[in-house]
């Protein structure tokens, strides 16, 4: 692993270059282009870039607008007020109409850290799953991210991308394949499958590397597109390593777990442990620290991984 990059850094980056290649891509913030870096393009293309203010809702609702003229838009704010506060607008106005919008809210999950529990979602997975026709994104680093947010915007039809505030370690080397829809098998193994997404798939590639000390040989994936759903690398995984741990920096209601376990359970039933924020709100502090206090570390993915081998 080199660096350690926020997928939000990673998203104000490829906007610039899409910018060049998307004459009809516009961006839309609300007034948080300094943290979502959608101010990087700005820079590039003022013309083509509109500040809503703290009114996420007529933002969505415009981003429906623009893109059923013919425009390709990405429109950002942090994730609780994206899901949270617009989910109506954008359920009615960009899923109901299929707008091609990319949703791409940054600040989530409990690595918000000091902006604390009104900032922490761990919901908005479980909100955009639920969309019908929308598809959800969540990389793992910075190389994941552009290349996801690159083809996002290639397709036409709603989509959720989640990206983060804090620096993470880069996994990927920028030759690897990572295609929208399709999981990354990173590691081989037999005993046991841990599934990950997001930040937690460089935490379940440690953990991995700890169980493999004691013995214990666990295949790891990346399933970074939560919908639609890789359905026969999960079904590959249980039938072939009998037991599956999901690891993810969301709720384990309605996030990945939820998602992955719907597939095992209608077409092989194993075992299944979840890694993730339990029912519960997070609150102020470092984000390792609120990792740790919270059960999102390799070490929690190695204790469920022992809880069923």
């Amino acid at each position: 692993m080199a660096d350690k990059i926020a997928t939000r850094q990673a998203y104000g980056e490829i906007l610039q270059v899409l910018g060049e290649e998307y004459e009809n891509l516009v961006v839309l913030d609300a007034d948080l282009s300094g943290s979502t870096k959608t101010g990087e393009f700005r820079k590039v293309f003022p013309e083509r870039f509109f500040n809503f203010g703290i009114a996420e809702q007529n933002m969505y609702a415009q981003a429906a607008g623009l893109a059923l003229s013919g425009k390709i838009v990405c429109a950002s704010t942090f994730a609780m007020f994206a899901t949270g506060r617009a989910f109506e607008i954008i359920r009615n106005s960009i899923g109901y109409t299929g707008a091609n919008v990319k949703i791409c809210a940054t600040h989530a999950g409990i690595t918000v850290g000091e902006d604390g529990a009104s900032h922490q979602t761990f919901e908005d997975i479980a909100l955009m799953r639920t969309i019908p026709g929308m598809t959800v994104i969540n990389p793992s680093d910075a190389v994941s991210a552009k290349k996801l947010i690159r083809q996002a915007v290639a397709m036409d039809g709603p989509c959720y991308v989640r990206l983060g505030r804090a620096a993470v370690p880069v996994y990927y080397k920028e030759e690897d394949e990572i295609v929208l829809g399709k999981a990354n098998q990173i590691r081989d193994g037999k005993d046991l499958t841990i599934i990950a997404s997001g930040i937690m798939v460089s935490d379940a590639a440690q953990a991995a590397q700890r169980l493999a000390e004691e013995g214990i040989d666990a295949r790891v994936i990346d399933i970074h597109t939560i919908k639609p759903i890789d359905e026969e690398i999960i079904i590959k995984a249980a039938s072939e390593t009998g037991a599956i741990v999901t690891a993810e920096e969301h709720g384990i209601i309605g996030g990945l777990g939820d998602a992955v376990a719907q597939v095992v359970v209608k077409n092989c039933p194993v075992k299944m442990a979840m890694v993730g924020q339990k029912d519960c709100f997070g609150e102020s502090g470092k984000p390792d620290d609120l990792r740790a206090k919270y059960g999102m570390t390799a070490e929690d993915i190695v204790a469920a991984a022992k809880s069923l081998v």
